[in-house]
């Protein structure tokens, strides 16, 4: 219950923040625009943003033959963490060792796996992922990360159509002075806080489901060896194939990111190798 007024609370704040950055720019009028947006964008993630990725990464239901040992694995570390419904099953057909859980709610969610995460580890550190995973469904991380992850792309689109073709609106010199403010802080400011956001978020919940791998497995160790063993695997694939064949929009759903662009550890949505491997190993 306490995760679920938490997710509930930060959606607010990210909802909230959207409409301020309507009324920097548009006033009133601005701030009930950009409202029924964020309710759109809540509704739409809510509902939809599950299919989208999958579809996305041509996600296709795992075999119950070939896969036999991924079920078995998964619905007794379902059943171990007391979800309401064990969890769907798909397999993304690409070569980078990484997985990923979907969906609104314990009650339709889904853990994909990569084609190169099976080839890649032996059973009981996949098991450790799936763990990883199931963290996540069970502290309702996907439905916060997806919305606010919506909702942060949202406030950058925002602020790039602003710096571009000054969006600024309204009439008179009090009105204008708000408005240059206003573009002020959504064109240089929002998306920077929009980032920074979506990053603490999901660091904290990166080492939340950590830990719950931890608990599950019985020790952290499966999920130090599978992390040591993606990061070489997938930064020596990605190097031969000269880029990641996981996108940057959706890299904060993974549980490990590709290495990114970004100049500063701080807007980083994953915690570094080196700090969950020590967080497992407290």
């Amino acid at each position: 219950m306490l995760n679920i007024i938490k997710s509930g609370f930060l959606i607010v704040l990210m909802s909230v923040f959207l409409v301020f950055v309507g009324y920097m720019t548009g006033g009133p009028d601005g701030a009930f625009i950009f409202f029924i947006i964020s309710l759109a964008f809540n509704f739409f993630s809510y509902f939809f943003s599950d299919k989208i990725v999958l579809a996305a990464y041509h996600a296709q239901p795992a075999d119950a033959q070939e896969h036999a040992w991924l079920f078995e694995a998964l619905t007794k570390l379902a059943n171990a963490a007391e979800l309401p419904v064990i969890p769907k099953l798909y397999v993304i057909p690409i070569a980078e060792p990484n997985a990923f859980a979907t969906g609104r709610n314990p009650k339709h969610a889904v853990v994909a796996v990569t084609q190169g995460l099976l080839d890649a580890l032996p059973h009981d550190e996949v098991a450790a992922v799936i763990a990883h995973e199931l963290g996540h469904v069970k502290h309702y991380d996907i439905l916060i990360q997806t919305i606010v992850a919506s909702m942060a792309s949202a406030i950058m689109w925002i602020a790039s159509m602003t710096r571009w073709f000054g969006i600024l609106g309204g009439s008179g010199s009090d009105r204008r002075d708000g408005n240059a403010i206003g573009w002020i802080f959504v064109a240089l400011l929002s998306p920077v806080a929009a980032m920074l956001i979506q990053a603490a978020i999901s660091r904290s919940r990166e080492y939340m489901a950590d830990d719950y791998s931890r608990k599950l497995m019985g020790s952290g160790e499966y999920l130090v060896n599978a992390l040591c063993r993606i990061s070489g695997a997938e930064d020596r694939i990605v190097e031969a194939q000269h880029g990641s064949a996981i996108s940057a929009s959706t890299a904060h759903m993974f549980i490990y990111s590709p290495k990114s662009n970004f100049l500063f550890k701080i807007f980083s949505t994953h915690p570094g190798l080196e700090e969950r491997i020590n967080n497992l190993r407290k």
